[in-house]
């Protein structure tokens, strides 16, 4: 693969990683309920969501999943259910002062890895991130290498692209807290941050 495979790559993944969706909302969240070191943390997680879809795809499990209609919506609903359930324990936590992650009649097995649980599996059951490496990546391979590395170096391409914004977003948020780190205003992101995941998930849970 030569370096302007990875450009053009890196260009074009670019754009549709820096329209606000999961990852933005979450990483907003964790900041703005705990710390910058929690949106940081969210960030990572969602990488490494990335890169459990970019080995499913060097290996054909994405593709299985893709073409199977019952599968994919199986994957949907998951991914929808699960995002909804973020957005309800996020509004929950404003009328409690608690968050999600304490109440544990609401915990799910991977609560306790906190952002980086909640990044990493709301990209794992994210259909739009498989479609990347179904769809996008494909289209910058070479027939004469083999398709493992190639999926790797794109991936890795993808994951600095997705950090470097995601961590951008992280200190803006995390500066705007320090200069307005009031409970009102930090109630109001926090609500906001619970129904922008539910219509996350309603949409991906919906989605055809």
């Amino acid at each position: 693969m030569q370096w302007h495979h990875i450009l053009a790559f890196v260009a074009a993944v670019t754009p549709l990683t820096l329209i606000p969706g999961t990852s933005f909302t979450l990483v907003t969240q964790q900041v703005i309920e705990g710390s910058r070191a929690d949106g940081v943390r969210a960030a990572f997680g969602s990488a490494c969501g990335l890169l459990v879809h970019a080995a499913f795809a060097a290996i054909g499990l994405s593709a299985l999943v893709m073409s199977s209609a019952q599968a994919l919506t199986v994957v949907k609903l998951l991914g929808g259910l699960y995002l909804i359930w973020l957005g309800i324990t996020t509004w929950r936590s404003t009328r409690r002062g608690v968050k999600p992650a304490v109440r544990k009649r609401w915990r799910l097995p991977w609560t306790q890895l906190g952002g980086f649980g909640q990044g990493l599996w709301s990209n794992i059951l994210n259909p739009k991130a498989a479609s990347v490496y179904l769809s996008l990546v494909p289209q910058f391979l070479t027939s004469h290498r083999s398709v493992a590395p190639q999926i790797a170096t794109l991936a890795v391409a993808h994951v600095a692209v997705v950090l470097v914004w995601l961590l951008f977003w992280t200190s803006v948020v995390a500066a705007a807290r320090t200069a307005i780190d009031k409970p009102r205003f930090r109630r109001g992101m926090s609500r906001l941050a619970g129904a922008v995941l539910v219509g996350l998930g309603i949409r991906t849970a919906t989605a055809s």
